[in-house]
C-alpha cells in the first residue's frame, strides 16, 4: 500500500518538472534566439517478489514478478540545432545564423557561445552584444589587405577610428576606348578632338587631364594619329599645367611639368586594312606612362608620385589597346577612363564610412563614401560535436561541457559546414505554442492521475484502519 503512495509522488514530482520546462518555454515564446526544452520520463527501481525460473521436463518457465516503484526524469535536452523563424530588422549588425554553428562572444574574458546576433558597436567601435560582451572573429591579413588571417579569435572593431576613414589613392591606370573614324572633321581641325579624364593625385585632391586628338599630317592612309597633352586643372578649375612652348616636350605652368612617352604627344598607329589598333609610340606598345611632376618638388610636392600596395607609382599608365578605327557616321567616339579595364587603379579621394555590410560567410565589409569597399574583418563561428550537450548559462548563452566537446580557440567559417549568415534579420524562438499546449494538456492529466493515485491508496489505507473498530 505504501509503494503506490510514493510512486504517486514520484509521479507528481516529475509531472511538476515537466510543467516548469512546459512553462519556461511558452514564457519565451518571444525571446529571440530561444530554444526550447523537452523532458523525457523514465521507470525506477522494480521490486522483485520472485524471480524468473526456468522450464524442466515436468513444470514450464514462469517469469518474474516485479513491481514498478514509479518514475522520474530521464532528461531535460535542448532543441539548439533547430532554428526558429526569421524576423527582419533592417539593423546592419543583426545577424541570423541557419545551421549548427554558434557566435564566439567573449564574456568576462571567457569564451561564450549564443545563437542570438544581435549586435551593436561601442565608443570604441567593437562590435558587441546587447550586454556589451565582444563579438570574436578574424582580423585583417596586415600583409594582404584583401585576405583574412584565421588566427585566435579576438575581438571585432569594426568602427574603430582607423576603420572610420578610407584613405586616398593616387590613380595608377587609365586606358583609352572607343572608335576613331577618321571622317570626322574635328580630327584634322586646330583644335582637334578634345578627350578628358579625371585624376587624383597622392593626396586625394582630383584634377583634369585635357588631351587633343588628331590626324597626323604626314600619312597616306589615315592610320596615324597623335594624341597631346594640352592641360591640367583642379578642383577650382584652375591650370596647374598649361601649354608652354610648342617647341619643347613638356607642357610647363604652375610649376609642373607632365609629358607622355617622355613627350609632349605620342603616335597612335592602326592598321589600315582591319582598324584595329597596332601600338602606340613604337611597335609592339599597346601602352605609355603620363607623368606629372613638379619642377620645385621641396616647394610643390611630389603629389603624383606614391606607393601603392607596397609599389611605387610615378605616373599613370594609359591603356590604348581599346581603341578601334572604323566607320562610325563621321564621328570619332575615342574617350579616356580612369582606371584600368579590371576596374583597379583608378585612385580615390578620402571617404567616410558610410554603410557596414557583412556577407553569408560573416565578412565585414566597410563601404565609403568615395566608392571603396574595404574588408575589416570576418565574424567566426564555433561548432561542436554534440551541441545538445552545451550547458545554458541565462542571457541566451551556452557554454561548454564535457559531453559537447571543447572549443580550440581558433573557431571556423560559417560556411565551412554549409550555414549561412543572414544580416538584418534575427532568429525568432523556435517553440511550438501548439506542441507546447498539447504537451501542457497531457502534463496536467498526468498530474490529476497521479494525484489520484494518493487519494485512492488513502482511502484503502483508511479501510484498513478501520478494519478495528
Amino acid at each position: 500500500m505504501m509503494r503506490s503512495l510514493y510512486s504517486g509522488v514520484a509521479g507528481l514530482k516529475t509531472h511538476q518538472t515537466k510543467m516548469d520546462v512546459i512553462g519556461n518555454n511558452i514564457a519565451n515564446v518571444n525571446t529571440m534566439g530561444f530554444k526550447s526544452s523537452t523532458v523525457l520520463f523514465r521507470d525506477v527501481l522494480y521490486q522483485t517478489t520472485s524471480n524468473a525460473t526456468g522450464a524442466t521436463p515436468t513444470t514450464g518457465g514462469t517469469n518474474a514478478s516485479q513491481i514498478g516503484l514509479g518514475t522520474k526524469v530521464s532528461s531535460i535536452s535542448t532543441s539548439v540545432t533547430d532554428n526558429g523563424a526569421a524576423q527582419s530588422t533592417n539593423n546592419p549588425y543583426d545577424l541570423m545564423l541557419n545551421g549548427e554553428s554558434f557566435f564566439i562572444i567573449s564574456r568576462g574574458g571567457s569564451n561564450c557561445f549564443t545563437k542570438v546576433g544581435s549586435f551593436q558597436v561601442d565608443g570604441a567601435g567593437c562590435l558587441v552584444t546587447s550586454h556589451g560582451y565582444q563579438v570574436m572573429g578574424w582580423q585583417v591579413d596586415p600583409e594582404n589587405p584583401d585576405q583574412i588571417k584565421k588566427n585566435t579569435v579576438s575581438a571585432l572593431y569594426p568602427e574603430s577610428e582607423a576603420n572610420l576613414v578610407s584613405s586616398p589613392e593616387q590613380t595608377s591606370e587609365t586606358y583609352m576606348t572607343g572608335n576613331i573614324d577618321f571622317t570626322d572633321p574635328d580630327l584634322t581641325s586646330v583644335d582637334g578632338k578634345v578627350i578628358s579624364v579625371s585624376i587624383y593625385d597622392a593626396l586625394g585632391y582630383p584634377y583634369t587631364a585635357k588631351f587633343k586628338l588628331t590626324m597626323d599630317e604626314n600619312q597616306a592612309d589615315q592610320s596615324l594619329y597623335n594624341l597631346e597633352i594640352q592641360s591640367i586643372t583642379d578642383a577650382n578649375n584652375v591650370e596647374i599645367l598649361g601649354e608652354d612652348d610648342a617647341a619643347t616636350p613638356d607642357v610647363v605652368e604652375g610649376g609642373y611639368t607632365a609629358t607622355i612617352a617622355g613627350a609632349n604627344s605620342i603616335q597612335l598607329k592602326f592598321n589600315a586594312d582591319t582598324g584595329r589598333f597596332e601600338y602606340a609610340g613604337t611597335a609592339g606598345q599597346k601602352e605609355a606612362l603620363f607623368e606629372i611632376t613638379p619642377i620645385n618638388p621641396n616647394e610643390k610636392g611630389d603629389v603624383f608620385s606614391s606607393v601603392i600596395n607596397g609599389e611605387a607609382v610615378d605616373g599613370i599608365t594609359v591603356d590604348f589597346s581599346n581603341l578601334t578605327m572604323f566607320e562610325s557616321d563621321g564621328n570619332a567616339t575615342a574617350k579616356m577612363v580612369r582606371g584600368s579595364t579590371e576596374s583597379t587603379g583608378g585612385g580615390r579621394s578620402m571617404g567616410l564610412l558610410n554603410d557596414v555590410s557583412i556577407d553569408t560567410s560573416g565578412m565585414i565589409y566597410g563601404v565609403y563614401s568615395n566608392g571603396e569597399t574595404k574588408l575589416l574583418g570576418q565574424i567566426a563561428v564555433a561548432t561542436f560535436a554534440n551541441p545538445m550537450a552545451l550547458e545554458a548559462i541565462g542571457d541566451s548563452m551556452y557554454v561548454t561541457t564535457q559531453n559537447s566537446g571543447y572549443f580550440d580557440g581558433i573557431g571556423s567559417s560559417v560556411d565551412e559546414d554549409g550555414g549561412t549568415m543572414s544580416q538584418g534579420v534575427l532568429e525568432m524562438s523556435n517553440v511550438d505554442l501548439s506542441s507546447e499546449f498539447t504537451e501542457m494538456i497531457t502534463t496536467q492529466r498526468g498530474f490529476q492521475a497521479n494525484s489520484r493515485i494518493i487519494t485512492t491508496s488513502d482511502s484503502m489505507l483508511e479501510e484498513l484502519v478501520n478494519l478495528k473498530r
